[in-house]
């Protein structure tokens, strides 16, 4: 487990002050803890984000206190993707916790090189339950053992380190290899297209709208404009 390190200062301005600072507000929150109001350096928890991720102890310093950490939650602006504020769960080393652990696939499929496969992953992550000490922080998948379109790697499949519980369904597929279409498959997927695409237009042409200013047809009564009070 890699130790990250962090240091804050306890929030004392607004947050959109601390943004333009460089600082991320954020809350350090967790079981028999008095919550606190901090405030991080951004470029440091950045750096320390893509690496630690949410499955990564952080070993947080507020005003010489440090305890263990993980990313709990975090918000983030919707037009830059900038982090704005984050929640940190104050972790007790002697507390199973419950943690998301992702999923990192490696080597090569051999139906995908050889068999022009493509390799589907329906799960990046599994759900576990450890003592904080024996949090991985990825769990590797070997694919080079789909060598077929019929073999499949289950959550059952994975190599899990000793004192972590895997949570996840046993059963869960979590990557297997789907065969490439047939040039038969193919012709039927663009004939559905074009029937579709044609459905649409002959839709459309039964649509009429009347053009502006055209002139009301006899006996049909204009519609009334509204009286202005």
């Amino acid at each position: 487990m890699t130790d990250y390190k962090l240091k804050a200062d306890k929030k004392t301005e607004k947050p959109n002050k601390l943004r333009q600072e460089g600082k991320i507000p954020a809350v350090v929150y967790g079981k028999n803890f008095e919550n606190i109001s901090i405030a991080i350096p951004k470029v440091a928890f950045n750096h320390i984000f893509k690496e630690a991720g949410t499955s990564n102890l952080i070993e947080m310093e507020v005003e010489g206190n440090k305890f263990k950490t993980l990313i709990h939650q975090y918000q983030s602006d919707s037009l830059t993707g900038e982090i704005t504020h984050v929640d940190f769960l104050k972790i007790n080393m002697k507390e199973k916790i419950h943690a998301e652990i992702p999923l990192t696939f490696v080597g090569e499929s051999t139906a995908v090189i050889d068999l022009e496969g493509s390799l589907i992953t329906p799960v990046d992550q599994i759900e576990i339950e450890c003592l904080p000490a024996d949090l991985p922080s990825e769990i590797s998948v070997d694919i080079s053992i789909l060598d077929d379109f019929e073999k499949n790697i289950k959550v059952s499949d994975l190599k899990i380190p000793e004192g972590v519980e895997v949570l996840s369904d046993l059963e869960e597929i979590i990557a297997f290899i789907q065969a490439p279409r047939s040039e038969e498959e193919m012709a039927e997927l663009e004939t559905a297209v074009e029937e579709n695409v044609e459905a649409v237009e002959v839709e459309h042409k039964g649509e009429e709208t009347p053009a502006e200013g055209a002139e009301v047809a006899e006996g049909e009564k204009p519609a009334e404009e509204p009286k202005a009070e």
